[in-house]
């Protein structure tokens, strides 16, 4: 039968067969790791573009940017990335595939622990390390001798009552089965987080108060299968906000920060008595079924603005964001129901303020020591089409630039407690105080200890399979013509073992000797 007939004659595998094939391929460990590569690629996207669960805002203005490009990534799922089905599909291949390495490998682990360790070889002297020596002892003597000087760490098996397998390392296995096993336990965390879990953000002005529903969050990114209605119900209230900066003129830490403290009253719930709390960086505080992280801090202007008649017509502290280490702070004060036209005014709040020559005005420390504001003013339609844009910025495509009595653009340099005049009759703008704001970012995560733990337990694992050696060393004693004893060892190890001749060499040298 020529070889073409015979591949001919060869029956196909069948859907069986194939199914088969495909676990096998899937299940592989060459195929965990690929996937694990394709799963840190497929994430690329979500660090490249905006995404629309964090910053919706953001993602419209990307894709009007790029008329062309926008729709089509958008299509692709590039600004969803971690809920789109291909990264979910790639996700739940991974973890099968995980699951499918593991548990074969645990089975044969665990029958290999039961079991014996395998027969001595009958040429020692081709195994990776040979040593031998002669012992002043009868074989029995001898063999005696071998397993005491290897020691409680392997697991010894005497036969024929003149040759010894030995074997150690077992947990060398154990932590490799640990470390795929806890692998399979962060994958599993962090789906759950994802899926039931939220994360918000929010800023806080000292003697404000947020409560714990989705309407007050500046930005709220909840998980697919999270009742944004069901959210716990506690509230806060941000009594104070201390923070320290290195003052001593000179130095390199001019200005660092020192410390942050946020002092918070919170109520679990309607009714439920209040608690104090001292939020720090890195020290969050836990509420029900939530964390609150201090995330960042800044000033705030309380401004009070009237119009030509004396009415006020917009009061209350308005968030400016640091833009350098001084907190020299950018924004803008949006008042929608001035008459005729609605005002914006933007500029930079200064903790420390001067006026430079060459920056202009700046702050020159970031605690509120000298307090300024450095204003514009445009009027106009706020919001044009009516979407709502950034509350930091200013939209000014619809709006034009107020000018002063010279016909240069006005320019308001202005302090706590002052007062300055618009011109054309368009009303005041008082600078009332600074208030300090609290960023605080809260979080519910209902598989962050199995992420934790699941994290640890894959150290371990890591740790113990990279040093612990897995060794076996073999011995046959044979007894000599003139008395005593032969002994004849070999060893060898599973991976490279560098150490492994240098080990069997100790170990027959420390035998008593003839």
């Amino acid at each position: 039968m020529t070889a073409q007939s015979a591949r001919i004659q060869q029956p196909s595998l069948g859907p069986l067969g194939w199914a088969r094939w495909a676990w096998r391929n899937l299940t592989s460990m060459r195929t965990a790791l690929l996937l694990l590569l394709l799963l840190a690629v497929a994430a690329l996207p979500g660090s490249i573009w905006p995404q629309r669960s964090i910053n919706p805002t953001r993602t419209s203005d990307y894709i009007a940017r790029h008329p062309t490009m926008g729709p089509i990534l958008d299509r692709l799922g590039f600004f969803e990335v971690y809920a789109t089905p291909w990264f979910s599909a790639i996700y739940l291949l991974l973890l099968i595939s995980l699951i499918g390495c593991v548990l074969p490998r645990t089975r044969i682990h665990l029958r290999h622990l039961r079991g014996r360790p395998p027969r001595v070889p009958a040429r020692l002297d081709r195994l990776p390390a040979y040593a031998e020596r002669d012992l002043d002892a009868d074989p029995d003597v001898a063999l005696a001798s071998v397993k005491a000087a290897l020691g409680r760490r392997y697991r010894v098996d005497v036969r024929d009552g003149h040759t010894l397998a030995a074997e150690s390392g077992y947990a060398k296995e154990t932590g490799n089965l640990l470390f795929h096993t806890a692998l399979i336990g962060v994958i599993v965390g962090v789906a759950v987080g994802h899926v039931w879990g939220w994360k918000g953000d929010v800023i806080v002005p000292v003697g404000g108060s947020f409560s714990d529903t989705a309407i007050n969050y500046d930005t709220l990114d909840p998980g697919p299968r999270v009742d944004t209605a069901k959210l716990p119900p506690f509230t806060l209230t941000l009594d104070r906000f201390d923070a320290s900066f290195e003052d001593r003129v000179g130095g390199g830490q001019f200005g660092q920060p020192r410390d942050f403290s946020a002092y918070l009253r919170t109520t679990d719930s309607p009714g439920a008595p209040e608690q104090s709390h001292v939020l720090k960086v890195n020290h969050p505080v836990e509420m029900s079924g939530a964390a609150i992280f201090l995330l960042g801090n800044g000033y705030a202007a309380d401004v009070t603005v009237k119009d030509s008649r004396g009415k006020v017509v917009y009061t209350g502290p308005t968030v400016f964001l640091a833009r350098d280490n001084n907190y020299t702070s950018s924004g803008a004060i949006k008042v929608p129901g001035a008459q005729p036209k609605e005002l914006g005014f933007f500029g930079n709040l200064l903790p420390t303020g001067v006026i430079t020559q060459d920056q202009g005005p700046i702050s020159i420390f970031p605690d509120a020591r000298d307090p300024k504001m450095a204003l514009g003013l445009y009027e106009g339609e706020l919001n044009p089409g009516g979407l709502s844009g950034s509350v930091y910025t200013l939209n000014t495509k619809e709006m034009t630039q107020v000018k002063d009595t010279n016909g240069e653009p006005l320019r308001i340099w202005i302090a706590p407690g002052e007062t300055v005049q618009l011109p054309g009759d368009r009303g005041s703008i008082t600078f009332n105080k600074v208030v300090r704001w609290a960023g605080l970012s809260i979080r519910h995560d209902p598989a962050k200890d199995l992420t934790l733990w699941s994290s640890l337990l894959a150290l371990a694992g890591l740790i113990a399979s990279l040093l612990i050696r897995r060794r076996r060393v073999f011995a046959r004693v044979e007894a000599l013509p003139a008395g005593g004893s032969r002994v004849r060892l070999g060893a060898l190890a599973k991976g490279d073992d560098s150490g492994l001749q240098d080990y069997l060499d100790r170990l027959a040298a420390g035998l008593p000797s003839r």
